[in-house]
């Protein structure tokens, strides 16, 4: 059987992967740290494969670089040896729902989602601190070499603090920025669906930095638009040079040829506009000019219509062929000399998205939203339902995840929850967010909210419940499973070989750590074989040993002690794609010989794994 690597994916070595799978002669071998022979790149022949003209010393060229950047893409690329730990008492449905809210650092929650939801998330969006130099920014350590990174990554100091005020006082003040963001966008690309787009709310200090990353990140070419949200709803007159109204959001898609954007449901100011003089059988229609005007450009020729009326030579938006086509089938209005078109409401497929939101809510109204929801404003800078709606409107089919690693008080997943109640869907939802304190001084605070995260899983309990008094009818899921971030829950042991003593040896016969369930190694293992953290979990007994089914045999697994051939046997028969089990932990060994032979008699395909 094959033993879990129980850590999360190595970038490193898919990186290398993915260049020898396009440069196999750019593959080299050397001896690592610990005098094992790896593969690297060889990166004179990679320069060469890739320039007619070697890059190489301190030659100029454009490029967009900082302090520590390399540091950061060796952050965003190093493995970790952490796990989800599910948290059922904090959860809603946890056995019926599909969506996720996972605490803890977005960085290390990153890594460990990179093969479960590789490729899977349709939609990603963003709210990170905008460096106004009192904002609290992610506070990685970029002075740690790697191995150092693995030993203390998540750790928390002496006082429980993560965050730290990046100061405009900082000489490091954008760097520190830079350096927080730049990993975490990197592993978010490869989240996405190749379809797949990311929305990233900003304001004017950081949004030049900001493009300019995710050109790089997500490539020039995929940019979509910079949106302009009006997040004022009154003016300031006590500002200094103009009162601030508005903030940015970023669009770029994985793959923008990819990319189809949905347009806006038509409102009924519009539909106005839509009327049925002559009782078209077809319905109502909007009459639209068949002239081209100004730089509209056209084709020029004559035209008779079926009628028989002449029109000279001019400009038309249309070939003769079509003109000719919408004479004929009756979609043609003659008054005097011109020509309308009809364009029927069940013609038109929408209002395409504008760069500027005014009309999506504000700031204030959104502040009102929580207030409304905890009879008090306890967060401060949440973003308006309406505002995120619309991202995932023009973004997500109705069967698509979307995701939001800085999720603050959660206004995704009640956008999510609020849109699915409306028209149906099925969209799903990953929350993530660091479990930051809240300030002493702060309502939230006062009102029993201890951490962001509180926040957050709050409301969308109250927001789910609220939707669902609102829509009696309507179908929807308002639960949610609570993961949070941990060490593995395997033991770390680094011992000395003097240090030895038959009690140590005996501790070390289980390798796994004491305060862990059984559930929690089956998320870790799920998180390690690639198997959604929302698939269907069921729990049976068999011969008095807990056996768990995910996703309909997909993976089975036993992490009881002492299991017998009955267990194994029934189990086989059941013909699961992946089974795990504890390493050395069946009853003895005349079961682990028979083990084998009895998966392949009944379940040969079956890939036999343990811990």
């Amino acid at each position: 059987m094959d033993k879990l690597k129980m850590h999360s994916l190595n970038k490193v070595d898919e990186n290398i992967k993915k260049i020898g799978a396009q440069f196999p002669n750019c593959i080299t071998e050397r001896k690592n740290q610990q005098g094992e022979v790896e593969y690297a790149i060889d990166f004179d022949l990679l320069k060469q494969e890739l320039s007619s003209v070697i890059v190489e010393g301190r030659e100029e060229r454009y490029q967009f670089t900082w302090p520590d950047k390399k540091k950061s893409i060796l952050l965003a690329n190093a493995p970790i040896a952490k796990t989800l730990r599910p948290c059922r008492e904090e959860s809603v449905d946890f056995d019926d729902t599909e969506n996720l809210y996972i605490e803890g650092d977005n960085l290390e929650v990153l890594k460990l989602l990179q093969e479960t939801y590789l490729g899977k998330v349709k939609m990603i969006y963003i709210d990170p601190p905008y460096n106004t130099g009192n904002d609290f920014v992610y506070e990685d350590d970029f002075a740690q070499n790697t191995s150092e990174y693995l030993e203390n990554s998540g750790q928390f100091d002496d006082e429980g603090n993560r965050l730290i005020k990046n100061m405009e006082t900082n000489g490091r003040f954008h760097t520190d920025w830079l350096n927080m963001i730049y990993p975490r966008l990197k592993l978010a690309r490869d989240l996405l669906t190749d379809d797949g787009v990311i929305f990233i709310s900003i304001d004017d200090n950081e949004i030049d930095n900001l493009k300019k990353i995710c050109d790089e990140v997500f490539g020039t070419s995929n940019f979509i638009s910079n949106i302009i949200w009006k997040r004022k709803r009154g003016r300031d007159n006590s500002a200094r040079w103009f009162s601030k109204a508005h903030e940015y959001c970023l669009l770029y898609a994985k793959n923008k040829n990819l990319f189809v954007i949905n347009f806006l449901k038509l409102d009924e100011e519009t539909k106005k506009a839509y009327k049925n003089p002559d009782n078209d059988p077809r319905g109502s229609y909007r009459m639209l000019g068949c002239w081209a005007r100004g730089t509209q450009g056209g084709v020029s020729y004559d035209f008779t219509s079926k009628n028989g009326q002449y029109f000279q030579k001019r400009l038309w938006l249309f070939s003769k062929e079509n003109l000719i086509k919408l004479d004929q089938d009756n979609k043609l209005v003659f008054k005097g000399n011109n020509i309308y078109r009809k364009m029927f409401i069940n013609e038109n497929k929408g209002k395409i998205p504008e760069t500027l939101w005014d009309d999506v809510s504000n700031a204030a109204n959104a502040s009102d939203e929580i207030k409304k929801i905890f009879d008090d404003i306890i967060f401060d800078t949440p973003k308006p339902t309406p505002y995120i709606k619309r991202m995932i409107d023009i973004a997500v089919s109705k069967a698509d995840i979307v995701l939001d690693f800085f999720s603050g008080s959660s206004t995704t997943a009640h956008a999510v929850m609020q849109l699915n109640a409306e028209d149906g869907g099925n969209r799903k939802f990953i929350m993530v967010q660091l479990p930051e304190s809240t300030d002493e001084k702060s309502e939230a605070y006062k009102a029993g909210y201890k951490n962001i995260c509180e926040i957050g899983k709050e409301r969308i309990r109250r927001a789910g419940n609220k939707i669902a008094q609102e829509n009696p009818q309507a179908k929807f899921d308002k639960g949610f499973r609570v993961l949070k971030c941990d060490s593995s829950n395997m033991k770390e042991v680094y011992y000395n070989p003097a240090e030895y003593n038959t009690d140590l040896l005996d501790a070390l016969i289980d390798n796994i750590k004491a305060d862990r369930t059984p559930e929690d190694l089956l998320f870790q293992v799920m998180l390690d074989l690639g198997v959604l953290l929302s698939s269907d979990i069921k729990q049976t007994s068999i011969a008095g040993k807990t056996v768990f089914n995910v996703a309909d045999n997909f993976l089975m697994a036993c992490f009881d002690t002492d299991i017998n051939e009955e267990v194994i046997t029934a189990i086989a028969k059941q013909k699961p794609y992946y089974f795990v089990m504890r390493d050395s932990s069946l009853e003895n060994d005349s079961v682990a010989t028979n083990f084998e032979q009895i998966f392949t008699t009944y379940s040969p395909e079956t890939k036999r794994k343990v811990l």
